[in-house]
């Protein structure tokens, strides 16, 4: 028997002469249906799979996080800033933000992460499997997503059943569950930089776009990283050769516990790493007035 929902799978999947965009407001009603959970899975692997091909657009992202306002648990952290990590992980690198975290605690900064069983499609170490195989610094909030977004994460199973990427992949990193006045999140390609901005910029007194490590928010090498404040855009350029940090990553595909072993017994290259990350977050936040006088601080402690 059909139901409301079919409707939204005509708009996506009817082919390129007789698709067409939703409004935000179509959008949000179908995303909230999706929630509900009053759409069989094949409804919804036919939404999803037409939408990514459509393709969707940002006013269409609009409203789907607007849905998600009314299914998610939040509680406020006062000097928190939300780290938005993929949810399929990362491969080549270790995570940072045990340590991150630790450089941060001295100056009252908390940090906000979400976790869930790992999503399509890279097939990376998660922050989730971080998170309960080692010790976490007082200043680190986690949140699984299973406890304060059920309603997302029961599309789990249907999601790895089609083993791709959909528009939920983008959507999904920054949730805001301690209603935090920053937001970090990471970008492999320049023209998402435009898609986060008007998609989270209005929901965080500054929103950071780093064009990071394996999409994170994480600074390995040179690259860009961009501000949204008050709907201005600026950009900037970090280069950890600049601040004589040489770091080489020495695998291709690293394990959980190789990951793991890291994060314990890191490098002296790889903390020098991490305090360029966290001096970002103190510039950010106007601990510092530079990110070199952030760096030179954490040097000093």
């Amino acid at each position: 028997m059909l139901n409301s929902f079919h409707k939204y799978i005509k708009a996506v999947g009817t082919g390129k002469k007789h698709n067409f965009d939703l409004t935000k407001d179509q959008m949000k009603e179908a995303m909230e249906l999706i929630l509900k959970g009053e759409v069989y899975p094949e409804q919804l692997s036919a939404f999803l799979l037409g939408w990514r091909i459509k393709p969707e657009t940002i006013e269409e992202f609009i409203g789907a996080v607007e849905a998600f306002d009314k299914f998610i648990i939040r509680k406020k952290v006062e000097n928190s800033i939300e780290l938005g990590y993929p949810y399929d992980g990362k491969c080549n690198n270790p995570y940072i933000f045990t340590l991150m975290a630790k450089e941060l605690e001295r100056f009252n900064i908390n940090l906000v992460l979400t976790g869930d069983d790992l999503q399509p499609a890279k097939g990376g170490i998660t922050v989730k499997e971080i998170v309960k195989h080692t010790s976490m610094p007082n200043n680190i909030y986690y949140y699984d997503r299973k406890d304060i977004f059920p309603a997302f994460s029961n599309l789990t199973d249907t999601r790895n059943k089609l083993a791709t990427r959909t528009g939920l992949n983008t959507i999904e990193r920054l949730i805001n569950p301690a209603l935090s006045d920053y937001g970090f999140i990471g970008v492999f390609h320049k023209p998402f930089m435009e898609k986060y901005a008007k998609i989270f910029g209005p929901k965080y007194k500054k929103l950071i776009i780093v064009k990071g490590n394996e999409g994170t928010s994480e600074i390995f090498s040179k690259t860009q990283y961009w501000i949204v404040e008050n709907n201005n855009i600026t950009e900037y350029k970090i280069d950890p050769k600049d601040f004589g940090i040489e770091y080489k990553k020495s695998w291709n595909k690293i394990t959980l516990q190789e990951s793991l072993d890291f994060i314990e017994n890191p490098t002296k290259e790889f903390l020098q790493l991490v305090k360029l990350n966290a001096a970002l977050v103190l510039f950010i936040t106007n601990k510092v007035e530079s990110i070199t006088k952030g760096y030179e601080k954490l040097q000093k402690i």
